[in-house]
């Protein structure tokens, strides 16, 4: 068997395009443009390129971009502050604080001070409680990018046995929770799991999101069962010369494509759709705000 490889960044490009063609709609429609404010604090160059890239393409989908950028040194009341006249501007419709934040800032009390209706991260508590009792929550970008390509690939996903590797906020458990939503029988793997080669090698889906590399054996995977890699680790190429490296995944890719149904690469996968999904939540929260039915995007 070979796999399918599930190339997240056409999939990407596809709902920006669609997004992009929903905004025009709400302009045209409803005077309505929706906006998205992006909070950095500090010089993180990984952080840096990230917001670039956010406002790239908040810009390219006919939306408003609004860039905060923070000296390393901001406290954290001069943040919510902040975060605070943004909840109170009509124009900006989704606020995200890029994270990590400095030491001396508290992540937990700048996300709690984000509106949740802007919360285009999805990370606010009530989002949380709304996403696990299965309300209209803003739903975190980069499981709601999975379960996109999930379905794009499946179809429904009803009764299929789905095992999430990792427990995070930012993830696991919201990924766990969408699976469920779509009635899959959901079990959530962590360090303490016994047997873990056997409880991945019955499930028709696994979702791979512990941050380490090529952790997950591909011989693991239950043949013909669908794989989406959250991972993005970079480890040492020495065929490429002293000193460079590669970016691999959770999964241990080449071990698995011989026998998995679907999979998605790394880099290429996952990764395009966390920004694609910001969009969307974007629009979503415009639409929402406004008291406007939401596309169907």
């Amino acid at each position: 068997m070979s796999a399918k490889i599930i190339d997240g960044k056409a999939f990407a490009q596809d709902l920006r395009d669609k997004i992009a063609q929903q905004v025009a709609k709400l302009k045209a429609d409803h005077n309505l443009t929706p906006g998205l404010a992006v909070v950095l604090v500090g010089e993180d160059p990984a952080s840096q390129v990230y917001v670039r890239s956010k406002g790239k393409s908040t810009l390219e989908a006919g939306m408003q971009s609004f860039e905060h950028k923070l000296p390393e040194s901001t406290t954290q009341d001069d943040l919510i502050a902040v975060v605070e006249k943004l909840n109170a501007d009509p124009a900006v419709h989704g606020i995200l604080v890029q994270l990590p934040l400095p030491a001396q800032i508290d992540e937990a009390a700048v996300i709690a001070a984000i509106n949740p209706a802007k919360d285009v991260d999805g990370f606010h508590i009530i989002n949380s409680g709304l996403l696990a009792t299965g309300q209209n929550a803003m739903v975190p970008c980069t499981p709601l990018g999975c379960l996109l390509m999930l379905k794009d690939t499946l179809g429904d996903l009803s009764g299929l046995d789905a095992v999430v590797v990792g427990r995070s906020n930012i993830v696991g458990k919201p990924m766990a929770q969408l699976l469920l939503d779509e009635s899959c029988t959901v079990t959530i793997c962590h360090s303490r799991t016994k047997d873990l080669p056997a409880v991945i090698g019955r499930a028709d889906i696994v979702v791979a999101a512990v941050g380490r590399p090529q952790m997950i054996n591909g011989e693991w995977i239950k043949p013909g069962a669908t794989v989406i890699d959250v991972g993005i680790n970079r480890i040492p190429a020495p065929e490429k010369g002293d000193g460079k490296t590669r970016l691999v995944g959770d999964v241990d890719f080449d071990a698995a494509t011989d026998h998995v149904g679907a999979i998605t690469p790394v880099p290429g996968g996952v990764g395009p759709m966390t920004i694609a999904c910001l969009l969307k939540n974007t629009v979503t929260a415009a639409c929402r705000q406004a008291g406007i039915d939401e596309p169907d995007i």
